[in-house]
């Protein structure tokens, strides 16, 4: 089998060469008040086709330079620039990779002020029910009766949590600092399951998790897991102290006179 004949390297042209000055003038005319430095080297990139380097001054840009493209006819005599661009260096500054804004949303980052849409295809949500599903001309006193109980049980919304919805919801409670892994937890007496400070949230999610109400504890008015603990356990009771008194003390030295009209 007759091997692969290798690319010959292309020599770099003697007139693009010499045309640095031509090259410099295209990089200043682009880079404006970026400024252009020294020139660092030329490439061949083909025949008659060379890529002659500039650094660049911007203090922001440290580890970039200018790439100035020129190219020659064949036979001809001038050279001519095809292209003026910024390129990084191994060592430049980078910006990080380009993230959509939907992708950027970070917990937390919902301030005041701003707001953040649903998606109709969110799937942490599932259609709830509010009656609406229920016949026009339903019996009144059952249709009161109904919203009475639905109500009752927290539902009435058209969209409630799905069941992907409850498990990220865990998933993300449990890895905080809200759940069972952590030094809080490793150091504390018992767990939140038997603190009396502990007050379980409504739902499904109620079977493991709940908000602490002790304000004296770093998780006051925050969801807690059943497993998570912290040192104001309210098994924790202190002493009860009483008033001390003082000894009494007796006069015996001289006698009581009783006085008579």
């Amino acid at each position: 089998m007759a091997a692969l004949a290798t690319r010959r390297k292309p020599k770099i042209d003697a007139i693009l060469a010499a045309a640095i000055d031509q090259a410099r003038e295209a990089a200043q005319a682009y880079a404006k008040d970026f400024g252009v430095g020294e020139h660092i080297g030329m490439l061949a990139d083909d025949e008659r086709a060379v890529t002659h380097l500039f650094t660049c001054e911007h203090p922001g840009y440290q580890g970039w330079h200018w790439a100035v493209s020129m190219a020659r006819a064949s036979r001809g005599k001038y050279a001519t620039v095809n292209e003026v661009e910024l390129v990084p260096t191994d060592s430049a500054l980078l910006p990080p990779d380009w993230l959509p804004w939907e992708n950027r949303i970070q917990g937390g980052d919902i301030g005041v002020g701003i707001l953040l849409p649903t998606l109709d295809n969110d799937p942490r949500l599932e259609p709830g029910f509010t009656g609406g599903e229920l016949a026009a001309d339903a019996d009144p006193a059952e249709w009161s009766q109904t919203r009475a109980v639905v109500a009752e049980l927290g539902l009435g919304r058209e969209r409630v949590l799905s069941r992907e919805g409850r498990e990220m919801a865990a998933e993300r409670w449990l890895a905080g600092d809200g759940g069972p892994d952590n030094q809080m937890t490793r150091q504390a007496p018992d767990n939140c399951v038997s603190c009396g400070y502990f007050q379980r949230i409504q739902g499904s999610l109620g079977m493991q998790f709940g908000v602490c109400t002790n304000e004296f504890s770093d998780a006051d008015g925050r969801v807690v897991s059943v497993d998570h603990g912290c040192g104001g356990h309210s098994a924790v009771v202190a002493e009860e102290r009483g008033i001390e008194l003082p000894l009494p003390v007796y006069h015996t030295i001289e006698p009581d006179f009783i006085l008579f009209d």
